[in-house]
């Protein structure tokens, strides 16, 4: 039987700043109410969405810490914790771990292009470094580099402690690849809001999900439906909200969902640079569809 228990709908959570680019602690723990009402399974912050690079290890601490605080247990809390440098990379997951973090999302080492082997041993450092389960996190469009379906169904064999990869890719053949080869405690979860469909109805896990920011409790439904063998109400989910899962990267994330919390009224729009704020006619098109869709 199966031991996977990283699935389900997992937000991939912004960082709300002040206008004087000071992490907003208040901010932040109302957004975790707004999940933990919605229904939300995972909560990760410090990853892409919650602008990571400008985050200090300080920082990283005080906002897992938040988060756990106000989730009240009620939640599975993961973190952010990666870089391209393996000794670096360690000591973020270090971090997360004695901040509370109860899982890791770990990216693949970015502009080394290390080969297949180097991901191996990075991976490696960090799951031996750390006790708490580790997400392998593949984006090839934000690292310059692809771990394997081969790389990954090694390192979930070999560690205990790394339990589920967040496929942030559109190559079906990849992932049918880890799907059929994964080991029965390895969960396979989806990067791509607009491949939750298709990914779910493939066996897939879950999804980390950017559009969950917006709007959790559709994205959990989502999954669920698929899960399920509704695939009539996924249908109409997936219909429903396929504009705004595109809208949500018009422009770099996590800068159209932050543009959009805004406009419903959840936290200030600041970013931190080189981050700048949306477009206009990027603000339009957000604009007409959070209207559409009654979030505003």
């Amino acid at each position: 039987m199966s031991t996977r228990h990283l699935r389900g709908s997992a937000v991939a959570l912004v960082t709300p700043f002040h206008k004087d680019l000071t992490v907003d602690v208040e901010t932040l723990t109302r957004l975790v109410e707004f999940h933990l009402d919605a229904g939300t399974d995972i909560i990760i912050p410090c990853g892409t969405t919650g602008e990571s690079p400008t985050l200090t290890e300080t920082e990283q601490a005080t906002i897992i810490r938040t988060v756990r605080d106000a989730s009240k247990g009620r939640i599975i809390v993961g973190a952010g914790a990666g870089t391209n440098a393996t000794v670096e990379a360690v000591r973020l997951a270090k971090n997360a771990e004695t901040a509370g973090a109860e899982a890791i999302l770990s990216v693949a080492p970015y502009y080394n292009k290390p080969s297949q082997e180097g991901i191996y041993q990075h991976y490696r450092h960090v799951a031996e470094a750390v006790s708490v389960p580790i997400i392998i996190y593949n984006v090839p469009g934000r690292t310059g580099c692809n771990v394997d379906a081969a790389t990954v169904l090694r390192l979930a064999g070999d560690f205990e402690n790394i339990t589920a990869v967040k496929e942030a890719t559109d190559n079906m053949q990849q992932i049918a690849e880890l799907l059929d080869g994964r080991p029965d405690h390895f969960s396979v979860l989806t990067g791509e809001d607009p491949l939750i469909l298709p990914f779910m109805a493939m066996g897939g896990d879950g999804v980390i999900s950017v559009a969950a920011n917006q709007i959790p409790g559709a994205i959990k439904r989502l999954v669920d439906s698929v899960s399920e063998g509704n695939l009539e109400e996924a249908r109409a989910l997936n219909r429903k909200y396929r504009r705004l899962l595109r809208l949500n990267f018009i422009e770099s994330n996590p800068v159209p969902v932050k543009y959009a919390l805004m406009r419903m009224g959840m936290l200030e729009e600041t970013y931190r640079l080189p981050l700048v704020p949306l477009s206009a006619a990027s603000k339009a098109a957000m604009d007409r569809e959070l209207e559409i869709l009654g979030l505003v």
